[in-house]
């Protein structure tokens, strides 16, 4: 019997012993108003319960090690110490993060199955418009927690200084260089697609199976450009053994401060940064998503918290769960767009 129940038995009895008969009809509507509390599906009683009150499992549609599963397991730790519940990490990696996606769009909502997601949650949409949920309203948006932020680089090998540099010698040789990506459909992919768009030119697209495999053929010399996270380009960009040529973020890095932003070179429609944010199944209630909102944007201002988001190349960003809505819906259009016009291969 739980909890709810037990009350509204102890007040059944108490109204059949109440010394009249307007105490009596007192404790009988209360009997009832808990008894249909009792009764109420889970999402309700979480309503209006403690919340939380049991182990919250958070999803990533990832492998262990990427920089999503990295922050769940940062962030879930420090709402462990702050509410004193248990949060299980979950890996469902996958198609691209459609696995683990799927998963928590149908899911109880109830505050108890979270989603830590990143760029692919928008990009896997573009590329293939028959998946078994909708990417906006399949889910409840909590927070963004951050951003990072991507460079166009080349080898060291290529002629190539800069940015005019490459473009004039991929119009000199156009469909003869190639550029490598993790994967066709991922963000680096669409990136590049959105430059050789915005610049009119002409690459052969490499696609390989993971990020390392991608850049060392780039440092190796056997494919002159790609995109890249700096978390992951930068230790070999530091030592030199690749040349990065812009940043495609709305402002240089900080780790790379002299090396220009793609929108300060005139090219403002190549900001492209990879973003990580936490997602709830559609109709988790509202006051469940405040709370989470709430204590996420706290522990983002921790410094603890913001020293390990550095160390992974994320700037916090935070705010209202509207900031990730609109940031999911403006993407997927982005690249739903891009897809079409580019005449990029899809499902």
């Amino acid at each position: 019997m739980t909890d709810s129940k037990r009350l509204a038995t102890s007040v059944l009895a108490a109204c059949r012993h109440a010394p009249d008969a307007r105490r009596r009809a007192g404790w009988t509507a209360l009997a009832l108003g808990v008894a249909l509390l009792a009764a109420a599906p889970p999402t309700v009683q979480a309503q209006a319960g403690a919340y939380p009150s049991r182990p919250i499992t958070l999803i990533v549609p990832y492998s262990t090690g990427t920089t999503a599963d990295t922050l769940a397991r940062l962030l879930g730790a420090k709402l462990t110490e702050r509410w004193g519940v248990a949060t299980l990490t979950d890996n469902r990696a996958g198609a691209a993060g459609a696995i683990g996606s799927e998963a928590v769009a149908k899911a109880p909502p109830d505050g108890y199955t979270l989603m830590f997601t990143a760029t692919s949650h928008s990009t896997v949409p573009a590329m293939r418009p028959k998946l078994p949920f909708d990417p906006v309203k399949s889910f409840s948006h909590v927070i963004l927690l951050g951003t990072s932020a991507m460079g166009l680089v080349v080898s060291p090998k290529l002629e190539a200084q800069t940015v005019k540099d490459f473009v004039a010698l991929a119009k000199a040789k156009p469909g003869k260089l190639d550029y490598s990506t993790p994967g066709a459909g991922g963000v680096q992919h669409l990136a590049m697609e959105l430059f050789l768009q915005e610049t009119g030119t002409q690459l052969v697209h490499v696609p390989y199976k993971a990020s390392a495999t991608a850049l060392n053929d780039v440092v190796a010399g056997h494919i002159p450009a790609t995109v890249s996270s700096l978390q992951t380009a930068g230790t070999l960009i530091a030592g030199g053994k690749l040349r990065m040529l812009a940043v495609m973020s709305d402002e240089r890095s900080p780790a790379f401060p002299g090396v220009p932003t793609l929108k300060e070179l005139g090219h403002p429609s190549l900001v492209v940064d990879t973003w990580y944010g936490v997602m709830a199944p559609a109709a988790t209630p509202v006051e469940i998503v405040a709370k989470l909102n709430t204590e996420l944007n706290a522990l983002l201002r921790l410094p603890e918290v913001r020293e390990a988001l550095a160390k992974q190349g994320v700037v916090p960003a935070g705010g209202a769960p509207e900031r990730l809505q609109q940031l999911v819906a403006n993407d997927i259009a982005r690249w739903t767009k891009l897809v079409a016009s580019a005449q990029i291969k899809t499902e």
